[in-house]
């Protein structure tokens, strides 16, 4: 592995908010690469961007390379792709919708798609599908759909296997439903609805979920497993669960933009804050709609349980929160996301001021890098994290 490696912060010093901890610039550094080469050795990695900040305090590590074949150096430009962190886009753009009166979160699907009055798909709520909680849903659009007409037959035939709001099945198309309807309600396509509306009112310049010809150079090689290039395939409902790309920098603006650090408009604000609406408990994590949070400070094992394969794989019994629980700053709230040849994480912690983007050109296993992410966040935050206990 190539051992590129550039930092470069708004300020010298890095502090925990809220802490009298301080960790000097050189200190930090050298102990993020070393973790970071060993993370990245232990799961072949090529390239990987980091973006931190504390308190309004910007810290942005590059490391390896975009591409084995050019070895064209990681920046804080250069484009990842998401995965699963797309699904908060897809949240943020409903809260949105519903923040304009377009649609509401509680009423349910059929309010809006007529074709599935009398079918169980049509009952569901759409903040079920939101928090993948609307009764049974596969994790992936099932191969013989390949188009929208064979997506809408195939969910006129749907049977939910448990009674909606009672477990959690990660899913692509329940989510990915959200997305479509909502870009339905808004009279537009959904990356148009993305790129269009949303991207410009958080003030995201440089994500897409259409590359634009001028940056595609800065579109990194992705590897999966075998080590071979890929990149994300299109398929159905891909736009919505997992096809939005960005950079570490665009990432960590969206970040400040959570922890209310950057201006946006009301109806924006109004939408970030209900996507950190909690609507159900699953063991040590907390189901907002896309995003998943935990009491802060978290153990390291709660954040690797909550966001272990088992979680994405498996049905999992949940406890709904009635009311649902309005947004609250003590809590970490993160969201992992992979394809075939890239794995991201973000996270942000609205008491301490603090948040985390890393992007990375490689499949490798999610444990692996939450498990990396929660020292980095350690190190952030030491008087807090450092302290965890069961």
């Amino acid at each position: 592995m190539p051992s590129f490696f550039t930092s470069f912060c708004t300020a010298g010093l890095l502090l925990a908010a809220g802490s009298v901890h301080a960790v000097t610039q050189p200190d930090f550094d050298s102990e993020l690469r070393r973790i970071a080469d060993t993370f990245m050795r232990d799961n072949h990695i090529p390239g990987m961007a980091i973006a931190i900040t504390v308190d309004g305090k910007e810290c942005y590590y590059n490391f390896g390379v975009a591409s084995k074949q050019s070895k064209r150096k990681v920046s804080s430009d250069t484009l990842f792709e998401l995965g699963s962190i797309s699904k908060t886009f897809i949240a943020t753009l409903a809260t949105y919708a519903q923040a304009e009166g377009k649609l509401s979160l509680d009423n349910q699907v059929e309010d809006y798609l007529p074709e599935f009055k009398g079918k169980p798909f049509g009952k569901v709520a759409l903040f079920d599908l939101g928090t993948h909680t609307a009764g049974g849903f596969p994790l992936q659009v099932p191969d013989e759909v390949g188009n929208h007409r064979q997506l809408i037959d195939w969910l006129k035939a749907w049977q939910p296997r448990y009674p909606e709001g009672t477990r959690r099945s990660y899913s692509n198309p329940s989510i990915g439903m959200l997305g479509l309807i909502t870009a339905g309600r808004m009279g537009q396509h959904y990356a148009d609805a993305v790129e269009h509306t949303l991207l410009p009112k958080l003030g995201l310049a440089d994500t897409f979920i259409r590359i634009p010809a001028d940056k595609k150079a800065d579109y990194a090689q992705g590897y999966n497993g075998d080590d071979s290039p890929v990149h994300v395939n299109p398929g159905v409902l891909g736009d919505e669960a997992y096809g939005v790309i960005s950079s570490a920098k665009d990432l960590l603006h969206y970040v400040h933009v959570q922890l209310g650090e950057t201006p946006v408009d009301a109806l924006i604000r109004r939408a970030i804050a209900d996507t950190r609406i909690a609507y159900y408990r699953s063991g040590p994590m907390i189901q907002d709609l896309a995003w998943e949070q935990y009491p802060y400070p978290v153990t390291r094992d709660d954040l690797l349980r909550g966001n272990s394969s088992r979680m994405i794989r498996e049905d999992q019994p949940v406890t709904a929160i009635k009311p649902p629980h309005p947004p609250t700053d003590a809590v970490l709230v993160n969201k992992t996301g992979a394809t075939n040849g890239f794995g991201a994480y973000i996270a942000f912690v609205p008491a301490k001021k603090l948040g985390l983007v890393i992007l990375t050109n490689r499949s490798h296993p999610t444990e692996a890098r939450v498990e990396f992410a929660y020292e980095v966040l350690k190190m952030m935050d030491p008087d807090g994290l450092g302290g965890a206990t069961h």
